[in-house]
């Protein structure tokens, strides 16, 4: 299993008081000196956290990118310019905090199956962030998607409450399905370093993206002791 880093809440930081620091690019450079397969980016519509700027100096860097982002125009725009490793659709909300769930592909199959074309075209991955449901992964498999990314939030606030089973096997059936139907499966959201070792009962699992609890714990150990210790976890 291959760990994506999302450096979002570094950029959180800096945009605190405005000024240059931490330093996202100098994060992205200690993080791919750790094993990291990707760093995951995500552009919201607001800016809160990462700027357009960001992106292209952690490219300059050699990383790749999966940048997390809307399905709209402006946001696409800067997707094919960027040119990244991937990009994850997600459903975003002005007034969340984070993102509070999976993007429904079904209602907009196809919009989102015309709306990706120009990125497969341009040779970048997409994946779709989706719930454990399987309407969802037949969707997913219906537009051409290449990955799903499950949703790990329902685990991660169950496995708080210890009452996770259900939640697991809910990620456990969508996976399965997700893989006979041709999609590669990655996961994320809310994992962290008590949680993440049940994801590998998820069979074949491509990719792990974390990033709050990494960063978070960077506090305290640094970033690549936070980075490395979930390396350890997971592999």
């Amino acid at each position: 299993m291959k760990l994506g880093v999302n450096i979002d809440h570094i950029a959180t930081l800096r945009n605190a008081r405005g000024g240059a620091e931490p330093n996202l690019a100098r994060a992205a450079e200690i993080a791919l000196k750790e094993d990291v397969f990707a760093l995951t980016m995500h552009l919201r519509e607001d800016r809160r956290h990462i700027k357009d700027s960001d992106l292209y100096e952690v490219k300059k860097l050699g990383a790749k990118i999966n940048l997390e982002m809307a399905a709209t125009t402006e946001i696409l725009q800067i997707a094919l310019d960027l040119s990244p490793y991937s990009v994850c659709l997600v459903p975003e909300k002005r007034q969340e905090i984070t993102t509070e769930g999976g993007l429904d592909v079904s209602s907009q199959k196809e919009y989102l199956k015309e709306f990706i074309k120009p990125l497969k075209e341009r040779g970048i991955l997409v994946s779709l962030f989706i719930d454990a449901d399987l309407n969802q992964v037949q969707s997913a498999s219906d537009i051409k998607a290449d990955y799903i990314e499950l949703h790990t939030g329902s685990f991660s606030n169950a496995f708080d409450k210890k009452e996770y089973n259900s939640e697991l096997n809910k990620l456990i059936t969508a996976s399965i399905e997700a893989q006979k139907l041709g999609l590669k499966v990655n996961a994320g959201h809310g994992l962290n370093y008590q949680n993440v070792y049940l994801m590998k009962q998820i069979p074949n699992l491509s990719e792990l993206n974390i990033g709050h609890s990494i960063i978070s714990r960077s506090v305290f150990t640094g970033l690549k002791q936070a980075i490395r210790e979930m390396n350890e976890l997971i592999n």
